[in-house]
């Protein structure tokens, strides 16, 4: 038997959701309750998460980058292969981020051994300062973020988000 609990006071979905339910009453809404949520949810974590990246003069690609290469282990360094795989970018686009970052004195990039046209981009001492204090207000951040939830209630969004990405299409189209 499930526990009883106060539903949560409506909110905009729930007014969209019920102005469609008005108008089109033979379409099934409930999956508009969880996109909708989730949509408003990025919008206004992406506005917080940047806050933080900006305050270390990042963007949210260049904080990828460094957290990439930081998170790999020592020598903290991946080809630009890897790098492009581990934040699933183009070629391009991990370019420019690399570009910036080492401009900034982040990270040096240098010929692979194995393969001349290859490079190597390695996290630099001031690199990896600027992305251990980052992560630390990050993750800071995030924990704020999601605060309004209980550690079980939490888990269980884990576990149901998870679910749901396993069920999108693997190359999100």
């Amino acid at each position: 038997m499930a526990a009883d609990r106060t539903p949560p006071e409506p909110d905009a979905v729930d007014h969209i959701v019920g102005q469609w339910h008005r108008e089109r009453p033979d379409l099934d809404l409930s999956p508009m309750h969880v996109i909708g949520r989730i949509s408003r949810l990025h919008w206004a974590f992406d506005e917080q998460l940047n806050r933080v990246f900006n305050d270390y003069d990042l963007g949210r690609g260049e904080f990828d980058v460094l957290a990439t290469l930081r998170r790999s282990g020592p020598p903290f360094e991946l080809t630009a292969g890897e790098l492009r795989d581990s934040t699933m970018v183009t070629s391009g686009a991990v370019t420019k981020r690399v570009d910036r970052l080492q401009q900034a004195g982040l990270v040096n990039r240098r010929a692979a051994a194995d393969d001349a046209r290859g490079r190597v981009i390695q996290l630099t001492d001031q690199g990896r300062a600027v992305i251990d204090k980052a992560i630390d207000h990050h993750v800071r951040n995030e924990t704020q973020l999601v605060s309004g939830l209980t550690a079980d209630e939490l888990l269980a969004l884990t576990d149901l988000l998870r679910k749901l990405g396993q069920t999108l299409p693997a190359d999100g189209g």
